[in-house]
């Protein structure tokens, strides 16, 4: 399996997402405008990630695994930081931070589950 750019950037900015949300739990009462931004980065970075794949796809590199299965991570990590940011605001109170905080890591294994089937196992 190769770990590429795409990872390593999702990782990244994941683990970004999740300090910052841990920092404004322990710090706010209320969801923060920065863990807020954060999760809305993590989503950012999906959408690139999935228009960047479907070109990919498209031009002719082939997935090692199943269409189906890739796609379907694809679009479960986009609603992944939506439902997060939708539950923060709704709740309003300093666990709605650490809601946001899973968001990133979640989407981690998630890319990692996709790189998977892109590029096959180990």
């Amino acid at each position: 399996m190769i770990l590429d750019a795409w990872f390593w950037t999702g990782t990244a900015v994941g683990v970004l997402s999740l300090l910052i949300c841990v920092a404004m739990t322990a710090l706010r009462r209320f969801p923060a405008d920065s863990a807020i931004l954060s999760v809305a980065a993590v989503e950012l970075f999906l959408l690139v990630y999935g228009a960047a794949a479907a070109v990919r796809q498209l031009g002719g590199t082939a997935l090692n695994g199943p269409a189906w299965e890739f796609w379907g991570y694809v679009v479960t990590a986009l609603l992944v930081p939506p439902i997060a940011v939708a539950w923060a605001v709704s709740d309003r109170t300093r666990w709605a931070n650490l809601v946001l905080a899973v968001a990133g890591p979640t989407v981690v294994v998630m890319l990692h589950r996709m790189q998977v089937i892109w590029f096959g196992q180990w």
